[in-house]
């Protein structure tokens, strides 16, 4: 009787843990199986590039950016580069990064997000602390706008320094590509044909200046959102159209309310998939 009393207590006590037991995240691999952080980890320090993609307002994620690029630079020397970085402060960066400027200075003459301060900061700091190269990636917005109201002919007239700061013309562009019809059917056809054209003169712009920073025996870092490369499109798609040798790691995120089983919908969006429960807080 008393086995069976101890018995049951473990059984209740069991189940009252399993319940407090609130991950805050889940790792997937393409085909939806659970994978260890560690095993992820392995897996990307044998890459050329990670597209690290995110949610821009998600605490975990940014958390897990920094976790991860701290580990894997102390397995292979890294380059960073962001989405959140403009092309054209580029030399604003490095100047904060080799500490010829303070932040207050950055703040001034770069445009950082409003989001900088607790999301990217960290990573940028990471950089500024170990020496590593941090490369603005981003089409300055100003020319993406001018994308979305004239279509990549409008990018002939920019001056030969601002071309500098985009990916080279003619502009490469695949309109069957699934993202880009999702982001036209989305949107009801506002924006004709030239939404996707300035999201696509984006990812161009993209995988343009990783391409150009990359480093043999380097391992490049990318942060992004999510669908600037989710199912091997985009950014992706870019680098392999310049460079199909290219060992190219991709990481999304999805949300859903119950994180421990996969949903298979979204199986091979990405080499690893980032579950979040939908009640995570947002950073803004």
């Amino acid at each position: 009787m008393r086995k069976q009393l101890v018995f049951f207590l473990v059984i209740i006590f069991s189940s009252v843990i399993y319940a407090q037991n609130k991950p805050a995240y889940k790792l997937y691999n393409a085909k939806g199986k659970k994978i260890s952080y560690k095993k992820m980890i392995k897996k990307m320090s044998k890459t050329d590039v990670v597209l690290f993609g995110e949610h821009h307002n998600n605490p975990i994620i940014h958390w897990l950016q920094y976790e991860a690029t701290k580990d894997l630079n102390t397995q292979r020397k890294l380059i960073l580069g962001a989405e959140m970085f403009e092309a054209d402060n580029q030399n604003e960066l490095n100047n904060y990064i080799t500490g010829k400027i303070d932040e207050k200075a950055l703040d001034t003459v770069a445009r950082l997000w409003s989001n900088y301060r607790t999301d990217y900061k960290p990573l940028v700091d990471f950089a500024k602390e170990n020496n590593l190269k941090f490369i603005a990636t981003n089409i300055p917005r100003r020319f993406a706008s001018l994308v979305f109201r004239g279509g990549f002919e409008v990018l002939e007239t920019l001056t030969d320094k601002e071309k500098m700061w985009i990916a080279p013309l003619p502009i490469a562009y695949d309109k069957t590509l699934p993202g880009y019809v999702r982001m036209k059917e989305m949107m009801g056809g506002h924006g004709g044909d030239n939404l996707p054209k300035a999201q696509a003169v984006k990812d161009a712009t993209m995988g343009y200046f990783i391409l150009k920073n990359i480093q043999e025996n380097r391992l490049f870092i990318h942060y992004n959102g999510s669908y600037h490369s989710d199912n091997y499109e985009g950014i992706y798609w870019y680098l392999k159209k310049d460079n199909s040798d290219l060992k190219i790691s991709t990481v999304s995120v999805i949300e859903q309310e119950n994180i421990k089983k996969f949903d298979k919908e979204n199986k091979l969006k990405a080499d690893f998939i980032i579950v979040v429960p939908t009640t995570m807080t947002k950073t803004y």
